[in-house]
């Protein structure tokens, strides 16, 4: 089928200014509502339960969920759906574990939380680093997503695509801090929400609303194994170990928990988090009816003339099913889910490094609110020229695989500490510095080993380490080394400190 994609279209490109036009009066909004750190990380706290749930669905449901589960789905049948449940299936354990205990505990970043009892300097140096390499792995997806899709919309080189997000983020980063980046993913989610619901519609219409018969369809086409698992995970320690890294790297997204800090109370916080689990399972329900419309109706061969990735399966399908102009909606609102998660995503890392590594670290907590405004900033603009030079590296590889990467670097480097300094009494600063410098340098270095990078990025005939997501292997080891370390070298203080803890985490602080 012939396609409007990478010639440039009016229609389109009205859809795309008149959302940066919305997001950008946002941001002006925001910009004269953000005077305090309070503002500029956590929104002033003033973020109700449904809203954030809204927010939090927009910034997980990320380039990965839109264009990579689509497309991976469309590709390659049965298989694609294992990032749908793995990445749906970590929101029980945020819900039930983390969000109560983490909004009463911190107050801008996770490591608040694993530092409160600990020494701040070693753990904030080490949950940074591990908040940094989650973040940057993120990043890649969604860049490499957004340059693909502008490349394809505007007809423009895709490093000037990648580029112009990168700018245009950055303006809600910078001037609207999290006020803005808020409002922006409610935006984007209810966008998101409508478009993929509406083409759902549009494809199960071909196949009179009868989801049975579009799997009928695809198994006549491409063969029954399309409907069998196989296709993409073969070997089953892949699919175990890709299974936990989306499971828990959920508890340990860096953007993720940061979210939790918006609301008011700990109660606001569980209810933000069922409301974004029935968004995200309703939105990952209508991926899976994406993939295999795309597969049928556009056809394997077209999505990997477009791109060989994959991704832009769902672009194709609306406009085999909508035309040009739903095509230029449904690419806008892609768009505007690429911008809002790395607007969320360069928000958490610049929180790293000017609130950790700055303000706690080199300042000793003693630096002043403009001071860590402007190095809050300056860091956004450091992330944002990273993402926009490592979007322009990983050219052509599917978000989805980049994301589920980042989720095991987040399961490894981040979720055990958490979990561990919320629940044992018995964990020190040792150990949280061994579990997360473990679980951080063994997952990247596993990743650069894995056939992901070798085979996939660097075009290497074999790859030492054969899983192509180590959380099996990393996930475990960080738990392991932050007990040893724990029982090796125990800390008095750490311990004391516990039912303190306890008794915050359970009931929080009045005005915090």
């Amino acid at each position: 089928m012939s396609s409007a994609l990478g010639r440039p279209h009016p229609v389109a490109i009205g859809f795309f200014f008149v959302f940066i036009a919305v997001t950008l009066a946002i941001t002006w909004w925001a910009a004269r509502r953000t005077h305090t750190t309070s503002h500029f990380y956590a929104a002033g706290r003033t973020i109700t339960g449904f809203q954030n749930g809204l927010a939090l669905a927009g910034d997980y449901m990320s380039a990965a969920s839109f264009l990579g589960i689509a497309g991976l789905v469309s590709l390659s049948g049965f298989d694609g759906l294992i990032y749908s449940t793995g990445w749906l299936v970590g929101w029980p354990v945020v819900l039930f574990l983390i969000a109560e205990p983490l909004r009463n505990l911190g107050k801008y970043t996770f490591s608040d939380v694993v530092a409160y009892r600990m020494r701040q300097r070693p753990v904030r140096i080490c949950a940074a680093i591990g908040t940094l390499a989650t973040v940057i792995f993120y990043l890649i997806a969604q860049m490499v997503g957004a340059g693909n899709l502008i490349r394809l919309m505007f007809g423009l080189p895709y490093e000037v695509a990648v580029v112009g997000v990168g700018v245009v983020m950055l303006a809600y980063v910078l001037f609207g801090g999290m006020i803005a980046t808020t409002w922006v993913q409610i935006v984007k989610a209810v966008l998101l929400l409508s478009g993929a619901f509406i083409l759902t519609l549009l494809v199960l219409a071909r196949f009179g609303f009868n989801p049975v018969a579009l799997f009928s369809a695809a198994a006549d086409r491409y063969g029954a194994a399309v409907l069998t698992p196989g296709q993409l995970v073969s070997n089953p320690w892949d699919a175990v170990s890709l299974g936990l890294a989306l499971m828990f790297g959920t508890a340990g997204l860096p953007h993720i928990l940061m979210r939790f800090y918006t609301v008011p109370d700990a109660r606001a916080a569980r209810a933000s988090v069922f409301y974004a689990t029935a968004f995200i399972g309703f939105f990952y329900l209508l991926t899976f009816v994406l993939g295999f419309g795309a597969m049928v109706i556009v056809g394997q061969d077209a999505i990997r003339a477009v791109d060989r990735g994959g991704n832009m399966a769902a672009p194709l399908l609306a406009e085999a099913v909508g035309g040009t102009a739903f095509l230029g909606f449904i690419a806008a609102v892609a768009f505007a889910t690429i911008l809002a998660v790395v607007a969320g995503l360069t928000l958490s890392g610049a929180a790293a490094l000017s609130h950790d590594l700055w303000v706690n670290v080199v300042r000793h907590a003693e630096a002043g609110e403009r001071e860590q405004l402007r190095v809050a900033r300056l860091a956004s603009v450091v992330l944002g020229a990273l993402a926009i030079g490592l979007g322009i590296t990983f050219k052509g590889q599917n978000v989805a695989f980049m994301v589920g990467l980042a989720f095991a670097i987040a399961a490894s480097a981040n979720f055990p500490a958490l979990f561990l300094s919320m629940f044992w009494r018995g964990f020190s600063t040792a150990g949280a510095v061994a579990s997360m410098t473990t679980g951080t340098l063994a997952a990247v270095v596993l990743i650069y080993l894995s056939p992901t990078l070798q085979i996939d990025v660097l075009h290497h005939p074999a790859a030492l380490f054969p899983l192509r997501n180590p959380g099996i292997i990393t996930l475990p080891l960080s738990f392991l080394t932050g007990a040893v370390a724990s029982l090796v070298w125990p800390d008095a203080v750490s311990a004391e400190r516990f039912a303190e803890v306890e008794r915050r985490a359970l009931l929080g602080v009045v005005g915090q």
